[in-house]
């Protein structure tokens, strides 16, 4: 082993052991006390939000406008996690298929709304549909591709961003155009249409002759030719949450509100999530979620309602939540905390966040666990609007002294 290299970030299950005892002595009432100045910093905006509980007895440990809505940016994510964990189960998986009518050639790939769907995938797809008409004889065909799994308009209401494709069930990584997996990058207009002409590219790539695709849904009596399908969802909501991922966040969104019968739309979106939390009793009031991905600004959380769906997610009888927790990004290691704090902070490798971000808005949050001195499971949220100046170094900073002080206590 490297003498050099920093020490490795606690695995889940220790943090986890923590909710595995009730009870025992009160969090100090001092914490209150060591938070209070840190939570005055300016650079926190002049209205800031706070909640820190208990997780061990559901006691809110300190409290500031806990339970005013505020602009979350990415630490709706949590919320998003939890409504799309519940309405589906945790061995779902994601399916593109090919179909086509028995003996025919008329060729439909059919997106299942898998964001996670990458050029690899998209071969081995172009691979099993080659070896299937070779089986039918079939040397020559007709490509078509059906993005109708979703609904509404594919343009995030803050318009063409580099921080989300246009949003439809049928993309190749996740549109991006620099070869990148992960944070802004510059993206297509037209995510299904590229996907659609790569896979044709890969058919003929295989000796068959393809026409160029073109929209439109397969005939009646078509049938699966091939598919490919995608990791557990729980995978999937952990690199979500991980590297903040707004493709993977909306296209979850949308697929909760399926699972609702509602639109696989951002309106469907906004009426589903809500819905989905209130069958886990949870304070969403005064919640709007106009999307999965915390880019809209009028989204609203209180800070109250996310460390309850961290409490949630450690629950021992709500197992399909842990994905939530073990998502999260460690300070100084893993996602959008790999870095912040540095080797020198004490909260490396052991503060757990999403973490969230509207510069133009003046926007910086975080919310996520840290296991305190007395080795108490402690969910926070610290919300911030209204953050000074165009950089958001100051407020991150300022939040992540907040989490750093939850561990001494």
């Amino acid at each position: 082993m490297d003498p050099e290299a920093p020490t490795p970030a606690p695995s889940a299950p220790g943090v986890l052991a923590a909710l595995g005892t009730p009870g025992g002595a009160p969090v100090p009432a001092a914490l209150p006390a060591a938070l209070a100045p840190l939570f005055a910093d300016p650079a926190l905006g002049p209205h800031p939000a706070a909640s820190v509980l208990d997780t061990a007895t559901g006691q809110e440990v300190y409290a500031a406008h806990a339970d005013a809505p505020m602009t979350p940016a990415s630490t709706v994510k949590i919320a998003t996690a939890a409504a799309v964990l519940t309405a589906l189960p945790p061995d779902h998986r994601f399916t593109t298929t090919v179909v086509a009518p028995a003996g025919s050639g008329a060729l439909t790939l059919v997106g299942g709304g898998d964001p996670t769907l990458d050029k690899a995938r998209l071969a081995a797809l172009a691979d099993d549909t080659a070896r299937a008409l070779r089986a039918r004889s079939v040397a020559s065909v007709q490509l078509a591709y059906d993005a109708s799994l979703f609904s509404g308009s594919a343009v995030h209401p803050i318009g063409p961003n580099e921080n989300l494709a246009p949003v439809v069930a049928l993309m190749t990584d996740e549109g991006r155009l620099d070869g990148s997996d992960s944070g802004p990058a510059s993206r297509t207009s037209d995510p299904a249409g590229d996907t659609a002409r790569a896979f044709a590219r890969l058919l003929r790539a295989r000796g068959l002759t393809v026409a160029d695709p073109a929209p439109g849904g397969g005939p009646a009596d078509a049938k699966a030719l091939a598919g490919t399908v995608s990791a557990p969802l729980p995978a999937i909501v952990e690199r979500m949450l991980t590297n903040s991922d707004n493709d993977i966040a909306e296209a979850l969104a949308r697929h909760t509100a399926l699972a609702l019968h509602r639109p696989g739309s951002f309106e469907g979106v906004a009426e589903a999530v809500p819905a989905q939390l209130a069958k886990l009793q949870l304070p969403w009031n005064g919640s709007v979620f106009a999307d999965g991905s915390g880019l809209d600004r009028t989204d609203r959380v209180t800070a109250g309602l996310l460390t309850r769906l961290l409490a949630k997610a450690g629950d021992p009888g709500r197992p399909e939540l842990r994905p939530i927790l073990t998502g999260l990004p460690v300070a100084g290691f893993t996602g959008t905390l790999g870095t912040r704090y540095g080797a020198g902070s004490a909260a490396t490798g052991l503060v757990r966040a999403k973490t969230g971000t509207l510069a133009g808005a003046g926007v910086n949050t975080l919310a996520g666990t840290v296991v305190g001195a007395d080795g108490r499971l402690l969910a926070f949220a610290f919300l911030s609007t209204g953050t000074p100046g165009a950089d958001p170094a100051p407020a991150q900073r300022a939040l992540d002294r907040l989490a750093t002080r939850l561990l001494e206590h």
